[in-house]
């Protein structure tokens, strides 16, 4: 059983209904426009008698339904019919000596054999000799002028059933290639999507993971104190009800994009929570950074906070500013045979789309985070 799919839309089983109405105007405009035209010329000019305008007008009008049912992928339960109907017509016109009525055989058949899965190439050669036998009836009935005939009733429709042909391959290739490209359009908004949904699911986790461990050290810090310096503990569970405070105004920020971090803000957040941790911090600005760099360096430096108080035993803390970056080193770290990036492997990633650089390294106990911006921003 010979299996033949729509055109187009056998490749086009993901497309939305917006792509499937531009291919099919697409199809519309480059195919119905010049089918038309030649079987209308046809009919003006090479039509003796009304009964040639009669099988001239049939063979168009099965070839312009095949057309129109080509170009919406539904053409095939119309296709077949419209084949038989246009082979009785050149047989007809062949019968009464009217070449031009193969017009529509061709026309026909040019539109089943591309979207073949299999054997298109026998099909094409069979499209031609059915075109050309069928033809050849004319040479049962009129014996006179036999080249002359042969070359209009033979030669010329099989010639011009598989040059039609070829034509509507080309096209498909078109098509084909107009589908790939609105795939690709499609597949890169889904990319887009993706990325944003991990920026912002890292944000929210920068957000939150740093704000809960801040969390966790400040309520443990007043149960300690709560027996011992009852204001003191007081005034730390009034700094976390701040925190959490400043924490939801941060997250609705992330969730309507007007959140932009502060590396001098995160300067002194990451200062105090290593202090209240217990552990010793040493900040040096060697320059101020760039502007540009700003944001995305306060992230790091969040990040790789949060880090330290989760997997680290740190009782030393170096932070480095440059005009191009920064650089985290802390001690308190298990030998390992590979670092432990955690949420730092997105922002490498972020970082390296803006052109900047995030390293790792692990000697001797001490843990180096640094991110850096070769070019000045």
């Amino acid at each position: 059983m010979i299996e033949i799919r729509p055109p187009w839309t056998r490749r086009t089983a993901w497309a939305s209904s917006v792509v499937q109405d531009r291919l099919r105007r697409l199809n519309l405009i480059t195919v119905m426009p010049p089918l038309v035209f030649v079987g209308l010329l046809l009919v003006v000019f090479a039509s003796k008698t009304w009964w040639h305008v009669v099988i001239q007008v049939i063979g168009l009008l099965a070839a312009v339904v095949t057309a129109e049912r080509w170009t919406a992928g539904d053409f095939l339960r119309v296709a077949r019919p419209c084949l038989v109907l246009t082979a009785f017509v050149w047989l007809a016109g062949a019968l009464s000596d009217k070449s031009a009525a193969f017009y529509g055989l061709t026309m026909v058949g040019s539109f089943l054999i591309p979207p073949l899965v299999r054997h298109r190439f026998a099909a094409l050669v069979g499209l031609a000799v059915l075109t050309g036998a069928i033809g050849a009836t004319n040479l049962l009935v009129y014996d006179d002028k036999v080249g002359g005939r042969l070359l209009a009733f033979v030669v010329a429709p099989a010639l011009a059933a598989a040059l039609s042909t070829v034509f509507m391959f080309a096209s498909q290739k078109l098509y084909d290639l107009v589908v790939e490209l609105e795939e690709s359009r499609e597949k890169e908004a889904e990319l887009a999507v993706v990325r944003e949904r991990v920026r912002f699911a890292s944000e929210l986790h920068d957000i939150q993971g740093h704000t809960l461990h801040v969390v966790k050290l400040k309520v443990a810090l007043a149960e300690k104190l709560l027996h011992r310096d009852l204001g003191r503990a007081q005034e730390e569970l009034r700094e976390v009800h701040t925190l959490v405070g400043e924490t939801i105004v941060q997250t609705k920020e992330l969730a309507y994009a007007q959140r932009r971090l502060n590396l001098s803000a995160e300067l002194e957040n990451a200062k105090n929570l290593f202090e209240a941790a217990g552990i010793h911090v040493r900040v040096e600005r060697l320059a101020e950074v760039g502007s540009g760099a700003d944001e995305l360096l306060g992230q790091v430096l969040r990040e790789t906070a949060t880090n330290i108080l989760r997997h680290a035993q740190a009782r030393q803390v170096r932070i480095t500013l440059t005009e191009t970056g920064i650089s985290i080193v802390n001690d308190g770290v298990p030998d390992r045979e590979e670092p432990v990036l955690s949420g730092l492997s997105t922002l490498a990633d972020r970082l390296a789309d803006e052109g900047g650089e995030l390293t790792v390294e692990q000697k001797d106990g001490r843990f180096v985070t640094a991110a850096a911006f070769p070019e000045k921003r």
